[in-house]
């Protein structure tokens, strides 16, 4: 708790966009491989998530960036939460909670009614905060992603 008080959630803004892209490759590559979706939104954020409406966050600890994670916008009522990443050096500090909660904020400001997510089983830490930020599976479409065995959602 004591940790938490020395992070701040923060806007992405463009000097951010490699720290984002640094911070999912380094998750993405420990435990799967980069796919082309992923190439797509980490080296061109501005253009596949914050033009069609959504929006990054970035988690600072002493003027350091240590986590981040993006709400997509897919239509005017559902967003997904995606590139969740928090470097391995800071977790088990709340830095996803804090994450998360500062993205379903975003998303009710927004106007959406849903959040969707993807991700997959052998992120257990990370299946485990997205059911405490009240995300529940479901079997929803099919997903881009080869990595993808879980999707779950968020009714707000």
């Amino acid at each position: 708790m004591r940790e938490r008080q020395h992070i701040e959630i923060v806007d992405c803004i463009p000097q951010f966009h490699q720290d984002f892209k640094r911070l999912n490759y380094e998750w993405i590559e420990k435990y799967f491989k980069l796919e082309e979706s992923d190439h797509q939104s980490l080296n061109d954020p501005d253009e596949k998530i914050l033009k069609p409406g959504g929006h990054i966050y970035m988690a600072l600890s002493n003027g350091e960036i240590v986590g981040t994670c993006a709400l997509i916008k897919m239509d005017s009522d559902t967003y997904e939460l995606a590139e969740m990443a928090v470097t391995e050096t800071a977790r088990g500090k709340g830095i996803g909670w804090l994450l998360g909660q500062a993205i379903i904020q975003k998303a009710r400001e927004l106007g959406a009614k849903t959040i969707l997510l993807e991700s997959n089983t052998v992120l257990e830490p990370a299946i485990k905060l997205y059911q405490k930020l009240g995300f529940q599976r479901i079997v929803g479409q099919p997903s881009p992603y080869e990595r993808c065995n879980i999707q779950m959602e968020l009714k707000l």
